[in-house]
């Protein structure tokens, strides 16, 4: 701005400068003319007032004047010149001052050289018998003037240019600083020009403006981040060029990254990738990422702007917990599919037999005592699956109370004696009163199953403990056996659905193999934890450690 400020100053003042001088010239050489028109008339007058008295012979006396003195007749015979032969001179009818002496009584006119050197000026007079008397008067021309005084008008105008340029570059300064002193942040009218005064408050009123979209952008983005950095899902913003232009926390945690990539395409997984592609190309895309322990759903979708694909918008979400639910429930309906199809093909065949009459009368006892069996077990089968099913959903209405573990395990164990008298196992409690808050119905499924698991399981003339203990804090149960006992490799597996070590002894003592698994969820369901010690031949030894606030929340 100040060189634009400063050019046009100094052009400005130059073009004055220019103009004034030529303004100047011109008015100059008007004057000079306008005096030298003045000294001829008045020289006129003389020449006339003597030619009128004395005649030709008064134009011959006439020496030493500069200008040139001539005598035309009516008819533009030059009848006397004071500088050539009359003889050989043209008629000078047509010349304008004497055309015009002739009509007005008087007339002038100026001509140029050839070179434009000099040029001449002319005065006519009619006289009283109809000749024209003409003076001229050569003068020297404003060009050959300035010629004459080239070097000091030189020296002039370049001192005149370069004090323009000092001027006008002082002047350009002067203009700019207060405009360039303005603090845009707070401008103040009081500090500049009072032209600027409209201009300032525009800037006052769009710093307030833009102050207030930046309070609202900041406080959109800090909500933005805030939800996004709480989120357990990961996020990832991606440009058409696969640029990861914005992600937070919870992506790069499910990434296992520490610092956001730069682009999707050299640094992350494929599966992410290809729906990122499929995004850009103007499509949904939803798929699943195996990382081992994790399990990933991605989902992406395009982001589109005046009709365009300008990015895309990845969700991530830790579908872990989803997957091993749904395999589990694959599992699990094999399981009851398998579990149920024994006992009724079992149950299938006997009457099969039955309805041929090839069971003869003595045996229908016994085939009808197996018949009473197999359905047995399908009933102990079904209620254990709707016991884990309330578990699993909570649908129950579970009244909690406070229940004392030491009462509840003797009257257990007093149910399962006669069941462990049939093999000689001597049943024994120890400990003292331990009392929680619970769901008394299911802390007794939990310690019938462990019990008649440890009598099941366990050898003739065996013994089966519960130990009871605890502090302030807790309260410990543990059921102690003699039995055969858990490999190492298994005892991980023991309290899956179905499950069973040895599944021959299992289905010949009648088990469904659900028993655990209904000890599990009752201890998460009171917050529990549930500990495994065992050792093939010698015994198991299950613990369950009760928080003594436990609560199903």
């Amino acid at each position: 701005m100040t060189g634009k400020i400063f050019r046009s100053c100094f052009l400005v003042g130059l073009a004055m400068m220019v103009l004034c001088t030529a303004l100047f010239l011109v008015v100059m050489t008007n004057k000079h003319e306008q005096t030298v028109y003045a000294e001829m008339r008045q020289e006129m007058c003389y020449v006339r007032h003597g030619l009128e008295q004395s005649g030709k012979e008064y134009l011959t006396t006439l020496t030493g004047t500069q200008e040139r003195l001539t005598w035309v007749a009516k008819d533009g015979t030059v009848l006397y010149d004071s500088v050539a032969d009359p003889a050989t001179m043209e008629n000078h009818a047509d010349r304008a001052e004497i055309r015009q002496a002739e009509e007005e009584g008087s007339g002038q006119s100026k001509h140029l050289s050839d070179t434009l050197l000099q040029k001449t000026l002319y005065y006519a007079v009619r006289l009283d018998d109809g000749t024209v008397l003409r003076l001229a008067s050569v003068q020297t021309t404003m060009g050959v003037i300035l010629l004459g005084v080239l070097q000091p008008v030189l020296v002039i105008l370049i001192l005149a240019i370069v004090i323009s340029v000092l001027m006008a570059s002082r002047l350009a300064r002067q203009i700019t600083k207060p405009i360039n002193s303005i603090d845009l942040e707070d401008p103040r009218a009081d500090e500049t020009y009072g032209e600027l005064f409209p201009l300032v408050s525009r800037l006052r009123e769009q710093n307030r403006t833009i102050h207030q979209q930046m309070e609202a952008l900041q406080r959109r983005q800090r909500e933005f981040t805030a939800l996004a950095e709480n989120m357990n899902e990961g996020v990832l913003l991606l440009d058409g060029q696969y640029h990861i232009l914005s992600s937070n926390q919870g992506a790069m945690a499910l990434l296992g990254q520490e610092e956001k990539p730069e682009d999707l395409q050299e640094d992350c997984r494929r599966e992410i990738r290809v729906a990122a592609g499929r995004a850009l190309a103007g499509h949904h895309a939803q798929s699943l990422m195996d990382l081992g322990e994790q399990v990933i759903e991605i989902l992406a979708n395009p982001v589109i702007a005046n009709g365009q694909v300008t990015g895309a918008v990845i969700l991530m979400v830790d579908v872990t917990e989803r997957e091993q639910r749904e395999s589990l429930r694959r599992e699990f309906s094999a399981n009851v599919s398998h579990e149920l199809k024994t006992p009724l093909t079992s149950i299938s065949g006997f009457a099969e037999l039955m309805k041929e009459g090839l069971v003869d009368p003595e045996t229908m006892q016994e085939f009808a005592g197996d018949i009473y069996k197999e359905c047995q077990q399908l009933i102990a089968l079904v209620e254990d699956i709707m016991k884990l099913s309330r578990l699993d959903e909570g649908s129950e209405d579970l009244e909690q109370e406070d229940v004392d573990l030491y009462g509840l395990a003797r009257k257990v164990l007093s149910d399962l004696r006669p069941i462990a008298d049939q093999r000689g196992i001597a049943l024994h409690i120890e400990g003292k009163g331990q009392k929680i808050h619970g769901v008394w119905r299911i802390l007794h499924e939990m310690v019938y199953n462990l019990c008649e698991n440890a009598i099941k399981y366990n050898k003739d003339q065996g013994s089966v403990t519960v130990k009871l203990s605890g502090d302030e804090k807790q309260a410990v149960l543990s059921v102690q056996d003699t039995g055969i006992g858990i490999p190492k490799a298994q005892q991980e597996r023991v309290f899956e659905r179905f499950y069973r070590v040895d599944k021959s002894h299992s289905r010949k003592i009648g088990g469904t193999g659900l028993g655990l698994s209904i000890v599990k969820h009752g201890a998460q369901f009171h917050h529990a934890r549930v500990s495994l010690d065992s050792e093939p031949g010698v015994g198991t030894t299950i613990t369950i450690y009760f928080p003594k606030e436990a609560s199903n929340t």
